[in-house]
């Protein structure tokens, strides 16, 4: 381009920062700008007036410069008064602590407002953490308000939640969670006889060898006891509310595990796998149609009470009176407890009760010397032994009906990973204790 060629009101038309990355490109001494201004080449104006102008109207723009050179110091000299960089903040250590006013200058009212949302965030916190201090105080408290230094029936109160501080023991919180549990059992508990006000094809027999089915594919697929304690749930709500044929019943009941292993299970089963279990008795979509009716009618609550909810919480308060866990003790509890699933008379015994009458009969078989309640055990259940009379006395000759027709159950707890504890009985009647 030919600079010469260029009118004053061209110029003014070109963009100012790229005119000066143009100037910027070659080194410009005194002699080759003198020697410019007198060969008729029109010269770029200086930079610090136009910045100067921006200025006024509080629009800086700075462009990237380069340093300037030894022989243009006294040029850089006069534009440095006028175009000041801005210098970067230095970012130093972040903390949580509140503002430091000799690093960060504030005035007095943005530093006054600052303080007093620091104290109402600082008290808040505060708040929370006396909070959780009651809630773990009150893990100790027993009935009649003692806590557990005091002597209840001779014995002390022993707080199970002081050696776990993991956070997935949530055990400042589970006061708390353990007493929703006994309300949600109240609230979600379903038909005791739907046998007889809903159900007409279906008998209790008929559940009976469903559930004991299902017991195996359980073992097939390794699937947690926490999952079938869901499934059978799930089950027994479906049937109390929605009126089935035969042919449906199986279909129920791997519906039901298909749904409990997706909120249970790391890595559920396949539709496609119950299906195959069931001999492709029914399709994809039977299963997919089920499912979704089964969801609508428990309203999508997957959360219910489960005995197997109850009895870690319990077979911990049972423990805790032993100087090391007994491995039979908890393998024995659970074994009476699931037994109670296949029998259709144990809907009538609420979950917590269930599971509190399994660690009573799990004591009594395995140590007839010690009495099998304490404090302790009442304090956390929540039941006194008397309270336990009936369902401990239903569940005693569940476990020595060795007659049972189904004994998958059975099976499963005679192996030896689980120590055997299907084969012990209790050599003393348990009503002598009662």
């Amino acid at each position: 381009m030919n600079y010469s060629s260029l009118s004053l009101s061209d110029m003014n038309k070109e963009n100012i920062p790229v005119a000066n990355t143009q100037c910027t490109t070659s080194r410009v001494t005194r002699a080759r700008a003198k020697a410019l201004g007198t060969s008729g080449v029109l010269l770029l104006p200086p930079l610090h007036p136009v910045v100067k102008v921006k200025q006024e109207h509080k629009q800086i723009l700075q462009p990237k410069t380069k340093r300037a050179s030894s022989d243009n110091k006294s040029a850089s000299t006069d534009v440095v008064p006028i175009v000041q960089s801005k210098r970067r903040a230095v970012l130093k250590e972040i903390t949580n602590n509140p503002f430091n006013h000799s690093s960060i200058k504030l005035t007095d009212g943005i530093r006054l407002q600052i303080s007093n949302e620091v104290k109402r965030c600082t008290s808040k916190k505060n708040d929370r953490v006396m909070m959780a201090v009651a809630v773990a105080s009150s893990v100790c408290v027993g009935p009649q308000g003692k806590t557990k230094t005091e002597a209840l029936n001779d014995e002390s109160i022993i707080d199970i939640d002081s050696k776990h501080k993991g956070p997935q023991m949530c055990s400042l919180y589970a006061t708390e969670v353990y007493s929703n549990l006994r309300t949600a059992e109240l609230k979600w508990r379903h038909s005791v006889d739907y046998m007889k006000t809903v159900q007409l094809e279906i008998t209790q027999e008929m559940r009976s060898v469903l559930i004991d089915w299902l017991v195996e594919v359980c073992e097939e697929y390794g699937l947690a006891s926490e999952t079938f304690y869901l499934t059978v749930a799930l089950i027994d709500h479906y049937l109390s509310k929605k009126n089935i044929g035969k042919r449906r019943l199986q279909l129920v009941g791997i519906t039901s595990m298909l749904i409990a292993s997706k909120y249970e299970e790391i890595s559920a089963p396949r539709v496609e796998e119950f299906c195959f279990i069931t001999d492709s008795t029914y399709t994809k979509g039977e299963v997919l149609e089920m499912e979704q009716e089964i969801l609508d009618v428990i309203s999508f609550q997957l959360s219910l009470p489960t005995t197997k909810k109850f009895l870690r919480r319990f077979l911990l308060a049972a423990q805790s009176s032993y100087k090391a866990p007994i491995i039979e003790l908890e393998y024995l509890a659970n074994y009476l407890a699931e037994l109670t699933l296949i029998e259709y008379s144990f809907l009538k015994f609420l979950p917590s009760l269930i599971a509190a009458s399994a660690v009573f009969l799990a004591k009594w078989t395995l140590d007839h010397d010690e009495y099998p309640w304490n404090g302790t055990l009442e304090h956390y259940t929540g039941y006194k032994a008397s309270e336990l009379e009936i369902t401990v006395l239903a569940l005693q000759d569940l476990q020595l009906n060795n007659a049972a027709p189904l004994h998958a159950i059975r099976q499963k707890y005679k192996q030896q990973k689980y120590k055997s504890v299907a084969t012990l009985t209790s050599r003393k009647p348990v009503k002598l204790v009662l």
